[in-house]
């Protein structure tokens, strides 16, 4: 089992979406990903996530794992869930998966826990 987890300010996001508009959000979101996040709050938790999960495999976004590689969904609960590309899970191989996202007080944050 590895763990991976990330803090994000939200107003660091807002002030980019303020900024850069949808390109900000194309940059790390798939459209799908961005159907189901409305609120600034959201978008911050999809980034902490992305992050926590990609700290978790060990690599961080980059050439091995692009933000892009990560789709973010959610349960009929409600619960966040994410599996990689077909590419990515070639490379990471992961067996199982849990991913939290929280937000309050002005911040985001994420934890996965992966199995290899």
């Amino acid at each position: 089992m590895k763990i991976g987890t990330d803090i994000v300010e939200i107003h660091r996001i807002e002030r980019s979406l303020t900024q850069f508009g949808d390109k900000f959000k194309q940059r790390f979101l798939t459209p799908q990903e961005i159907e189901l996040v409305q609120k600034t709050a959201s978008i911050a938790g999809f980034w902490a996530a992305k992050e926590a999960i990609a700290k978790a495999l060990g690599c961080g976004i980059g050439s091995e794992l692009s933000f892009h590689d990560i789709l973010i969904t959610k349960n009929t609960r409600g619960a966040p869930e994410f599996k990689l590309s077909e590419e990515a899970q070639k490379i990471h191989r992961i067996k199982a998966s849990s991913l939290s996202i929280s937000h309050d007080g002005g911040f985001a944050i994420a934890v996965a826990v992966i199995s290899q």
